[in-house]
């Protein structure tokens, strides 16, 4: 298979420049101008990015039926959205060629929105309507964005207010499953050079299963003091409140309903029925930015963050449970200098420093679902880290261009490693890019891999050393008739060393007599390789369709020697998108996605063949949207329309007999409906 994808990759390489004689000639604006800033954290076009880039703009995401970011970017090339199950409040991670949740550094406007004590970010908690743009940069950016970029950076951009123009937005939407959707947005300048942009959004849902309601409110603000060519200062809030309940797996066919004290724990729908979520997320950024002189621009930012999570975990087998509050607070400050000296070269050097204080309080539920009283605990953490960066470019010709970088990252547990990076860019055409990229990665230990409290049975692991590991890769970008055909193609490589993963070790016998301690340690190994694919054309005006397949071939090392295909990862996954705009205003799109199956659980750690497979499935989503009077937008939202039946993940059910188990999946939702109303000022 290796020889075949990098036989294929050979002969697009060389044939796409030869197509591209022809059309370079009177096509000198192509998507390849796209402007990106994530890569390098300033403004490149897309030509000069040695990375595998995909860009999301406010239009796409108005005409995407997904209702989210993740929706959004499922099946993209090299990206999957991973949940528990579809629910309205389930968690939803990215993750880029299959790396993991941890191994994707999330971003809001600068602030990095990735959990302390998880490692990973919930973007399921995130609002679409205030977002005007989606980067995301694949391959390590661990010289730029250190700890746990490793598969890549997704950057999500709010909207600006625009200058003599006044934005004001409303919606009202509801849909299947008691499902209801309240936004608004409003943004203008109030003086030349002083803006706001001002969202709100209200949304609740029953779910549909027991026990997988949501309530979701969140607020926005952005103010802008914007001097063109000068200087530039923003600011920024967001607050996210949640509610949710947690079923878990959906049990065997046939589990009776389970009773302890009066209250129903589970039935046959869900695992849990009573067990809950609450989150409040505020993030604030301060960016200043300042064009210096012609060959210096400067940039400062300072964001903070509190993050807290509560859940309530009630055990089948007795009705007894834990309640766990996690507080984190986080604290950042970056500034870099962009010097020009010469006009081929640029120097990129900043500095870093991120504080992470962490609380995680527990305390026990009795058996009628009480809390105990003085059974809680406390344990505070803080782990710190420090960073200096540094990355040049220089494009001694309008054919190449090449970039070294590296990083030099201080951490208060993981210690310090140096971080380089190397890049190339081709550019024998102006409707072709070839890029090559070359690098080290690095995550350090969570706050719960280090300091999760002694429960009785699970713990942190102070001892742990940081994963790294190197990747490489080589993509092409190809414009095309005019900038009605983008190419793209990729081949990467990565792997990770010391990878961090819990498991129980019987060496160290648990306080409960059973068994050993649940506990991270450094064991693992993990390696992936693979080719991404996207197409897409605009043959008429009113036409677009786009395609992308990705082959991943993940495979992880948990015992010496025993090499096995990666949970949850496919190897094939392939995405389609058509929309088509009608004359009379009516706006139609559909997205179709398939996913391979993939291994969700092995026996124990040395068994080679899965012991629980997720099957593979199709869905295919819908969205029309008609704009009437130059003001309304209607819309209709249908979600898996052939009502397909498939899982998103597994984990164990623990009925009333523990601890005897059965492994069960995570349902993804069935077809469901969604209608809204929405009037632009």
């Amino acid at each position: 298979m290796k020889k075949k994808i990098q036989a294929a990759l050979a002969l697009f390489v060389m044939t796409t420049p030869v197509l591209a004689l022809a059309d370079q000639q009177n096509d000198k604006q192509t998507t390849l101008d796209e402007v990106v800033v994530t890569a390098t954290k300033t403004v490149e076009k897309r030509r000069d990015v040695p990375n595998a880039v995909i860009v999301k703009d406010a239009l796409d995401l108005e005409d995407s039926p997904g209702q989210g970011i993740g929706e959004l970017l499922a099946n993209e090339p090299g990206i999957d959205w991973r949940t528990y199950g579809n629910y309205g409040g389930a968690a939803q991670t990215i993750n880029i060629r299959g790396m993991g949740s941890q191994a994707t550094q999330v971003f809001l406007n600068g602030i990095n929105l990735n959990s302390p004590s998880l490692g990973s970010a919930d973007i399921g908690r995130l609002p679409i309507n205030g977002i005007e743009k989606i980067e995301v940069v694949k391959g390590g950016g661990s010289v730029l964005y250190g700890t746990g970029a490793m598969g890549g950076t997704v950057h999500l951009v709010s909207k600006d207010p625009e200058r003599d123009q006044m934005i004001a937005k409303a919606k009202v939407g509801y849909g299947s499953q008691q499902s209801y959707e309240l936004s608004a947005e409003h943004g203008m300048f109030v003086a030349d050079n002083l803006g706001y942009y001002l969202t709100a959004t209200r949304k609740e849902t029953d779910g549909f299963r027991d026990n997988s309601d949501l309530e979701h409110n969140d607020l926005s603000m952005k103010l802008l003091f914007d001097m063109p060519e000068k200087i530039h200062v923003s600011f920024f809030t967001t607050y996210i409140d949640r509610e949710n309940g947690v079923p878990g797996v959906k049990p065997p066919e046939g589990t009776a309903a389970h009773s302890i004290n009066g209250t129903v724990l589970y039935n046959d729908q869900a695992a849990s029925l009573v067990n809950k979520g609450e989150s409040e997320d505020w993030h604030n950024v301060l960016e200043f930015k300042a064009h210096a002189s012609d060959f210096v621009d400067l940039t400062m930012r300072t964001d903070y963050s509190d993050m807290q999570r509560y859940s309530l975990t009630r055990y089948n087998s007795s009705g007894t449970g834990v309640e766990t509050w996690i507080s984190n607070k986080n604290t950042g400050l970056e500034g870099f200098v962009d010097w020009h000296p010469v006009k081929p070269l640029t120097v990129l050097a900043g500095g870093q420093y991120r504080d992470y204080d962490s609380e995680n309080e527990q305390g026990t539920i009795d058996a009628f679902g009480g809390s105990v009283a003085g059974s809680r605990s406390t344990v505070e953490s803080s782990v710190f880290s420090h960073a200096a960066y540094a990355e040049a470019q220089y494009r001694p010709s309008t054919y190449v261009k090449i970039l070294a970088g590296v990083r030099n990252e201080n951490h208060s547990t993981a210690g310090s490693d140096v971080v380089p990076r190397l890049g190339l860019v081709v550019n024998p055409f102006v409707t072709t890019a070839i890029k090559l990229s070359h690098g080290k990665h690095f995550r350090a230990p969570t706050i719960n891999d280090l300091f999760w409290p002694d429960t009785g049975f699970a713990k942190g692991n102070t001892a742990l050393v940081a994963e790294s590991g190197w990747h490489s890769d080589i993509s092409l970008d190809q414009s095309l008739w005019h900038d009605k055909v983008m190419l793209t193609l990729s081949y990467f490589q990565t792997d990770i060393d010391d990878k961090i993963a819990w498991a129980e070790d019987p060496s160290d016998p648990n306080v409960i007599g059973f068994g050993g301690y649940w506990k991270p340690s450094n064991v693992n190994k993990f390696e992936s390789k693979g080719l991404e694919f996207g197409f897409t054309i605009k043959p008429t005006d009113p036409l677009r369709i786009a395609l992308s397949y990705t082959y991943l071939d993940a495979r992880e090392e948990k015992v010496a020697g025993a090499w096995r295909q990666a949970t949850n990862t496919a190897d094939n996954t392939f995405k389609a998108d058509v929309g088509y705009l009608f004359s009379f205003g009516l706006y139609g799109s559909m997205v179709v996605r398939y996913v391979d199956e993939r291994p969700s659980a092995y026996a124990n750690d040395s068994a080679l063949t899965p012991e629980h497979v997720l099957d593979s499935y199709w869905t295919a989503d819908i969205k029309l949207s008609q704009s009437l009077a130059d003001h309304w937008l209607f819309t209709l939202t249908t979600l898996n329309i052939f009502d397909e039946e498939y899982d998103t993940n597994s984990s164990d059910f623990y009925g009333a007999s523990f601890p005897s188990t059965a492994n069960c999946g995570y349902p993804g939702v069935g077809r469901s409906f969604f209608v809204s109303v929405g009037y632009e000022f």
